[in-house]
């Protein structure tokens, strides 16, 4: 099982709101095609847990063997929001093109009408 913090990475990728971080571990996995079908399928799927387990499980591999990778990896990821979000936290994101409504809530006590 991947480190906590590799799989809250997966989940930033496979959202594509962390465009920096996408660009850097796009080309880390560039020449590993098993690496890239990770990221394109959690890219895919980003409501799915199993394709971002597997793509912090290539994340883990990748930081295993390139230490200055794993350490430019942290330092893209604590440059994100996502990164200072502790259990309980509530941090609202909203990125791309919203063509609708956007409503974003915590903690609801009770019914909602809309």
């Amino acid at each position: 099982m991947p480190e906590p913090i590799l799989v809250s990475i997966a989940a930033a990728l496979a959202a594509k709101g962390a465009t920096g971080l996408y660009d850097l571990v796009r080309r880390k996995f560039a020449k590993n095609p098993t690496a890239i079908a990770a990221l394109e399928a959690a890219s895919s799927a980003p409501e799915d847990d199993r394709p971002i387990t597997a793509l912090a499980e290539r994340l883990s591999e990748a930081e295993v063997e390139d230490a200055e990778f794993a350490e430019t990896l942290r330092e893209e990821w604590e440059k994100l929001p996502e990164s200072r979000v502790s259990h309980g936290d509530v941090h609202n994101s909203v990125t791309g093109t919203v063509t609708g409504k956007v409503v974003q809530l915590r903690d609801v006590h009770g019914n909602i009408n809309l």
